[in-house]
């Protein structure tokens, strides 16, 4: 463990240092760490390499909720994700196989982006949505709230997808033609939506041990956001702007995890939306030592060592990168240690370590 020093002694969590960082009270005293979300199987990596699940066998119902505990802890995290349960909504997908060094058994998913489940006004009448509202839906906010350790809070996730299932209800490619051939359907699915993510807030902020929400809605792609700015602030922004109101009004932040070239509607997600952090940065749209000093000034960046980078570069690259962005972004707070995007099971291992191994022993 000696090539790994800082990874020896991890930090105590402290949940309510997270939520002055991110509300940009001052620079933090450590550097808190912040990732989307591990990939199951590097998740698993870390676990079996450094013994963070010995004694609790594999067929413990709940061993995926300690796991994520116990590497969430060990890697420096003041969190952990949690979403209502049942609400994933039926989509046309395929799956190839997947080809990352920890592969994953069931392959990889791919979106189809030329048709959904709801394409006409008969498909989005028979489409069964789901319900908020059921008993069971709240079962892992409520484990959580029952077993996490006191130094550490919950970020609701699992809510706000307005971009991606417009996209991925009725296929990328249809939904451009429906806002002009068919754009009161369009709206009436911008609409269930709003009213769907209403309901799943509300429930997952009736727990007090939620104290931020972290919603994800990839908007872009490399050059623009999905759609026209028109079209994103009356059908997509529409839907954050009330999630992010609710999260307010209840005293949580809320943090937005978006892919893609959001240049155009930027202002608008700050200034009207008001999110509080933005998560989601690659070096080929937007490096995030360079937005430190934009839109950085108003709200707390998260993560921003690219993907590509990670997988590619050597580990004093990685460490150098590490250090130059908290170099730079720390300062003032508003700034959490993390991937680009999310831990993919193709990022090399010993990389991810690297990165989160230097933030620990970073000392401003």
């Amino acid at each position: 463990m000696q090539r790994y020093r800082g990874l020896e002694s991890p930090p105590k969590p402290d949940w309510e240092a997270l939520l002055a960082n991110i509300r940009r009270a001052g620079t933090p005293r450590r550097v808190h760490h912040l990732e989307l979300f591990h990939d199951a199987e590097i998740a698993q990596a870390i676990a079996d390499r450094f013994g963070l699940m010995d004694g609790v066998g594999r067929d413990d119902p709940d061993y995926e909720r300690k796991r994520l505990i116990a590497v969430n802890r060990f890697c420096g995290f003041d969190y952990v994700p949690a979403r209502l349960l049942g609400l994933d909504l039926p989509l046309f997908t395929a799956k190839v196989e997947d080809t990352a060094g920890l592969k994953r058994d069931g392959g990889r998913s791919f979106q189809d982006e030329h048709r959904g489940p709801i394409m006409t006004w008969e498909d989005f009448e028979k489409f069964p949505w789901p319900d908020p509202g059921a008993p069971e839906a709240t079962q892992e906010l409520e484990w959580f709230s029952r077993n996490l350790p006191d130094d550490m809070c919950i970020l609701a996730r699992g809510t706000a997808h307005f971009a991606e299932y417009l996209a991925w209800l009725m296929g990328y490619e249809t939904l451009c033609y429906a806002l002009y051939d068919q754009r009161d359907l369009v709206r009436a699915i911008a609409e269930r939506l709003r009213e769907l993510y209403r309901g799943v807030l509300a429930r997952m902020l009736e727990f007090d041990r939620v104290k931020a929400v972290f919603a994800s809605d990839d908007m872009g792609f490399k050059t623009g956001p999905l759609l026209a700015p028109p079209d994103m602030r009356e059908v997509v922004l529409a839907g954050h702007r009330e999630q992010a109101a609710m999260a307010h009004a209840a005293g949580r932040p809320y943090l937005l995890h978006s892919c893609g070239k959001l240049t155009s509607i930027m202002d608008d997600l700050v200034d009207d939306v008001k999110i509080d952090a933005k998560h989601s940065f690659e070096d080929t749209i937007e490096d995030v030592r360079d937005v430190k000093h934009t839109y950085g000034r108003r709200i707390a960046l998260l993560g921003g060592i690219d993907i590509d980078f990670l997988c590619r570069s050597d580990e004093p690259a990685i460490r150098r990168r590490v250090r130059e962005t908290l170099d730079i972004c720390l300062p003032g707070g508003g700034y959490c240690l993390g991937t680009g995007n999310s831990v993919t099971n193709y990022i090399p291992l010993d990389n991810y370590l690297a990165m989160v191994d230097e933030g620990r022993l970073y000392a401003g």
